[in-house]
């Protein structure tokens, strides 16, 4: 009787049979933490535009072709226009406003402590919250806190929604970049 031996692939086997499979397999990987980086920009727990970068980056290193570099430039430069954006925008508008970093520190606080008393919406409430109970100790007046308040949020909304757009954008490019990738192969 003879015993015929089934030879069984291996994972490892199985992406370096096929180089097209590994790509797959990355580029599935790379639009997963894509994902995640966008939701970062809005919910501000993990740093959403510089992962858009360094997976941009990444991904393109792995494919190794001028499709993948040409959309991982052009979007890693969306997401640093976007976190740049962001960042300045909001600074200059806090600066005009004249809102103290105290203000801001106590209500960043305060998001992060809403964030785990109110799962989801915490962070914003917990912020919104903790800035208006600041701005009220410092001026003295619920009228001045409320519109200082509504200021800032305005403004950090406004900058939160810049770094958002751009980095859909970057995610955007990189979809397009996926695409000629993978016809020019």
């Amino acid at each position: 009787m003879r015993v015929r031996l089934i030879k069984v692939p291996t994972l490892a086997g199985l992406w370096q049979d096929d180089g097209m499979d590994w790509q797959v397999f990355v580029t599935v990987i790379a639009g997963i933490l894509l994902v995640v980086a966008v939701i970062g920009t809005v919910y501000p727990v993990l740093p959403g535009s510089l992962l858009v970068i360094v997976t941009l980056l990444v991904w393109a290193w792995v494919m190794g072709s001028w499709p993948a570099w040409t959309a991982a430039v052009i979007g890693a430069l969306l997401a640093a226009v976007g976190w740049s954006a962001s960042t300045v925008l909001t600074g200059r508008k806090l600066k005009e406003l004249q809102v103290p970093k105290r203000s801001i520190a106590v209500a960043l606080v305060a998001g992060v402590v809403g964030m785990f008393l109110i799962p989801l919406v915490g962070l914003f409430v917990g912020f919104g919250a903790g800035l208006l109970v600041s701005e009220y100790v410092r001026h003295r007046d619920h009228r001045a806190a409320l519109a200082s308040s509504a200021a800032t949020l305005k403004a950090t909304g406004t900058g939160l929604l810049i770094e958002f757009g751009m980095a859909c954008l970057a995610g955007s490019v990189w979809a397009i970049g996926v695409i000629a990738h993978f016809l020019t192969r």
